[in-house]
């Protein structure tokens, strides 16, 4: 299990600003079960849904942001599980940029790849895997979202979310696999040790233009129209 459980560039669990979290929050002291259940809300709920500049940040930048999708919110969980001793792994994919559209418009929109990177956590708690991947969206946000679309009961998919089950989406834990984008996945790339070593393999392929226009322009609109929802 020291491959799940060790520290590395993203999962920087050893940085003040996450040790400090951590002891203020007390996990360290809970037993297994509370350890995840307590930070897979924190990082679901008060990590807001959100772009930050790019997939490959640490875990500790996407704490100061504030705000991550599911790559980045993914990388933050992961490196709070290891700190506090849960072993856990990521398993990459990618999925339909329809799931994004709404959040992504316009242009932007037109311009992005068809299939977009993606991946969730994979947690051990009593010897067996759970796939978790209901914390990319916060509460506040995808209880507007549902206000917004409430005449849709089933199969939802757009603006950060890819359910068929959209008014009752399994996203809480409690030793239970969570989901909020499984059904936009069109591609699996399969398990890996750390989010370091998936990206170092699988990025989004975007020329140096796109990539510009993305974290200065394209991103900016998505996160503005993330809060129009929410707020």
């Amino acid at each position: 299990m020291n491959k799940y459980l060790k520290e590395t560039g993203m999962l920087n669990f050893s940085h003040n600003s996450i040790q400090k979290l951590i002891k203020e929050r007390q996990w360290a002291k809970e037993d297994e079960f509370q350890k995840i259940q307590k930070i897979y809300n924190f990082v679901r709920d008060d990590i807001a849904f959100g772009y930050n500049t790019d997939d490959t940040i640490s875990a500790s930048e996407v704490l100061n942001d504030g705000y991550g999708q599911c790559n980045t919110k993914g990388t933050l969980f992961m490196a709070l599980l290891r700190a506090v001793g849960i072993p856990c792994r990521i398993h990459g994919f990618t999925i339909n940029k329809k799931l994004q559209k709404g959040a992504m418009t316009g242009l932007i929109y037109k311009l992005a790849p068809q299939s977009i990177i993606h991946s969730w956590v994979e947690i051990q708690y009593k010897d067996q895997w759970y796939n978790l991947e209901g914390f990319i969206l916060d509460s506040e946000y995808l209880k507007k979202l549902q206000e917004k679309f409430s005449d849709c009961k089933t199969n939802f998919c757009g603006y950060g979310a890819a359910t068929d089950n959209f008014q009752n989406p399994q996203v809480d834990w409690n030793a239970n696999d969570t989901y909020i984008q499984k059904e936009g996945i069109n591609n699996d790339f399969g398990l890996f040790d750390s989010p370091d070593e998936f990206f170092k393999k699988h990025q989004q392929k975007l020329s140096p233009l796109k990539k510009w226009m993305y974290r200065n322009i394209g991103r900016k609109l998505m996160n503005r129209n993330v809060e129009r929802i929410r707020n």
